[in-house]
């Protein structure tokens, strides 16, 4: 096989003939580039929007791929998906392979609660997951060991659901008594938002003002210790089939905010808050296009990231928010803006590869939220905010470094910026 590539000098040469490898070995691959044509740049890829909407891959997306693919169908750009679902990473990269007939391995592929891999010191820890279907075994794919649902707490703490009129006639019927055995809850993983929201509101404030045990009330409210509250995906709405956007797992969260503050007079506290825009989420896309790099023999360091969005507010804030964060760690005369919240803080940890990106760019693509002739037609609601709470209102960070019809029309630009290309 023949690859074909553009030099620093705009002149194209090709590398020797070699046996291609899929992304999904661990082995270094048997092709060797020569270093001086290896990329320098990763792309990070939203979902839905932009490579698909629903279950079907959008047909500008199929070209695109071809872009990043040699004669055998296997990537020489290092790529990941970064999406706020919350699914398991197997299936999702089982359908995007399928899309596009390559190599996909589930560790390309970043949900939103994947980032929690990082926080190690709560993965032993009895751990109680919000969320609806696998939500316990996505927590246990992302390291943590011990955890039950708030069906489980419903089980053991019969009284406290009274929000329920259902239950509360059964438990008045019946001989029901709270299981004193039931081990306290340690810290609460919010992977997305739950089936019945009142239920599981009440319970989750039950949990922070006894710290985990709910079976007497707290003397002083004032004195409760939080438990540790770790949230994935802030998205407030998300568009699906309806004709107008749907309440997302950010919509809950600000339930749950808005109670807490009501009954305590205190905001509630996060731990850490995963997934776009999140500075964590892209920290560890980076360490994810650094380990696919090598998988296809790459050994110059990535130095550049590129990121495909269809949502300004959540995909392309967050690329700003984190390139923000590449060129205050690498350029001490960069302005200091305020230091990022407890909640966003990024951890450091032995399981990152090296941070060797000093810039992140943003394309926004038309296909999916954003409509640029919808767009230019508001006049209502320009103002509203529909971030999160611990995310300063900043709009100049929903402006894309470029702004491309779609997927295809990005790929273009980036390879013309990098002057690279694969031969076909």
């Amino acid at each position: 096989m023949r690859v074909l590539f553009s030099n620093n000098n705009g002149e194209e040469e090709y590398t020797s003939d070699s046996d291609s490898a899929s992304t999904t070995s661990s082995e270094t691959p048997e092709w060797d580039l020569s270093i001086s044509y290896q990329p320098e740049f990763g792309i990070l890829f939203d979902v839905d929007g932009v490579l698909a909407r629903g279950s079907n891959p959008l047909d500008p997306a199929i070209q695109a791929v071809k872009l990043l693919t040699d004669t055998e169908g296997n990537l020489r750009v290092p790529v990941a998906y970064v999406t706020n679902a919350c699914n398991r990473s197997h299936d999702k990269a089982a359908q995007i392979q399928k899309w596009f007939n390559i190599p996909v391995s589930p560790s390309q592929v970043i949900h939103a609660p994947t980032p929690a891999r990082l926080l190690t010191e709560y993965h032993n820890k009895h751990v109680l997951v919000v969320g609806q279907e696998f939500r316990q075994e996505i927590a246990e794919d992302i390291g943590f060991t011990n955890t039950c649902t708030i069906e489980n707490i419903r089980d053991a703490y019969p009284y406290l659901d009274m929000v329920d009129h259902d239950n509360r006639r059964r438990v008045a019927a019946g001989n029901f008594s709270d299981n004193l055995s039931f081990p306290r809850v340690e810290a609460i993983l919010m992977i997305g938002e739950p089936q019945r929201w009142e239920s599981s509101l009440q319970l989750l404030v039950d949990l922070l003002l006894t710290e985990g045990k709910p079976t007497s009330a707290p003397s002083s409210i004032k004195d409760v210790r939080q438990l540790p509250v770790i949230a994935c995906n802030m998205d407030l709405v998300f568009m699906a089939e309806a004709c107008m956007p749907r309440f997302g797992h950010g919509a809950f969260l600000v339930c749950l905010e808005a109670l807490y503050k009501k009954i305590t007079g205190q905001d509630l506290e996060y731990t850490a808050l995963i997934g776009k825009p999140c500075e964590i989420t892209y920290r560890y896309a980076e360490h994810t296009i650094a380990a696919e790099a090598k998988k296809i023999g790459i050994t110059r360091p990535i130095k550049k990231l590129y990121f495909i969005g269809d949502n300004p507010h959540v995909d392309i804030v967050g690329a700003n928010l984190y390139d923000r964060f590449l060129k205050q760690s690498k350029n001490g005369n960069e302005p200091i803006h305020k230091p990022l919240p407890r909640s966003r803080s990024i951890p450091s940890s032995d399981a990152l590869l090296e941070q060797t990106v000093q810039r992140m760019d943003s394309l926004l693509v038309g296909t999916g939220v954003y409509n640029a002739e919808k767009e230019s037609e508001k006049t209502d609601n320009a103002d509203v905010y529909h971030g999160h709470r611990d995310i300063m209102h900043e709009p100049e960070l929903a402006q894309p470094t470029r702004y491309v019809k779609d997927v295809y029309h990005g790929l273009q630009h980036i390879l013309e910026q990098e002057n690279f290309r694969v031969a076909t």
